[in-house]
């Protein structure tokens, strides 16, 4: 829900403040992710990282708003998301252990798109041509970074562009959560239930936990809640059309950190395929905040 005031409609510099600072969050929760691939599997990550974070959550949420602020009345969508976020999450995981990082952020860009294309199905909203014109042109965008039949096609861009539809799922059915929960305690059962469906996999395939990956897993805990959480405050604080482009910074801090770590360079392909699913992920906010205003 976006809450528009007189203040943030003049004075819009801390919203963008703040999702440009979820943003980084995020896209460092990322790098240490791609790190951690390399010694365990996807749901070993997932069930690590979010070990951490719910006691996290929860304390702050206790702490802060008592523990009343943890029920729900809507446990059976929490369930569902959270099991479309560990889908995605395993996914993402999956295709980040080998693209670079810069490349697997271009292609998240496309949930918006998806989105889009799944708001006429699940939420039964009506999307003119203009904005199904984006879709396919973001769509464009896709193809040009992942190039199927090209030889430089790597499958694990799908596993990429997986993630991206798990994220559009996951942010539509947030609609279906009441408004009378906070943004924490939808973050607590977005931590938990992955935990949850991530543990008996675990179990079965057991990975101890090396003490030196510790910090790094610790640090996803606490850069993702934190990346999260500012970006959903940053809606709340503009209107969507001022917010939502600064999302894209997050292929900046990629591609700096990917070169810094990795030594990776994208190519060119890649910066031009992201560029198409911006302009239209950007025309797509622009347009939905222009109907409904009408």
């Amino acid at each position: 829900m976006t809450v528009e005031t007189a203040d943030a409609r003049n004075s819009p510099g801390p919203a963008i403040a703040t999702i440009c600072l979820g943003v980084l969050c995020l896209v460092f929760n990322d790098a240490m992710a791609k790190w951690l691939t390399a010694h365990y599997g996807p749901l070993h990550i997932v069930f690590w990282r979010n070990i951490l974070a719910v006691p996290m959550i929860a304390i702050f949420i206790i702490a802060t708003q008592g523990l009343p602020a943890i029920r729900t009345r809507h446990l059976a969508v929490h369930a569902a998301r959270g099991f479309v976020m560990v889908l995605g999450s395993y996914a993402f995981f999956r295709g980040l252990a080998t693209l670079p990082l810069a490349e697997a952020t271009s292609l998240v860009f496309a949930a918006p798109i998806f989105i889009t294309a799944l708001s006429v199905p699940l939420l039964r909203e009506h999307v003119g041509w203009r904005r199904w014109l984006a879709v396919c042109v973001g769509f464009a965008g896709v193809l040009v970074i992942v190039r199927p039949g090209a030889e430089a096609f790597q499958p694990a861009s799908l596993f990429i562009v997986g993630t991206a539809f798990c994220y559009a799922l996951f942010m539509i059915s947030a609609r279906w959560v009441g408004r009378e929960e906070n943004v924490w305690t939808m973050m607590f059962y977005v931590a938990l239930f992955p935990l949850i469906y991530a543990t008996p996999v675990v179990a079965m395939d057991w990975q101890p936990l090396a003490l030196d990956h510790l910090p790094l897993f610790l640090g996803m805990a606490v850069f993702g809640s934190i990346g999260i959480t500012l970006i959903g405050h940053a809606f709340r604080l503009a209107p969507a059309a001022i917010v939502a482009p600064f999302d894209y910074t997050a292929l900046l801090w990629a591609s700096l950190l990917g070169w810094l770590v990795w030594g990776e360079l994208p190519d060119g392909w890649t910066y031009v395929g992201a560029a198409i699913i911006i302009a239209s992920g950007v025309y797509i906010v622009l347009r939905e905040t222009r109907m409904a205003r009408k």
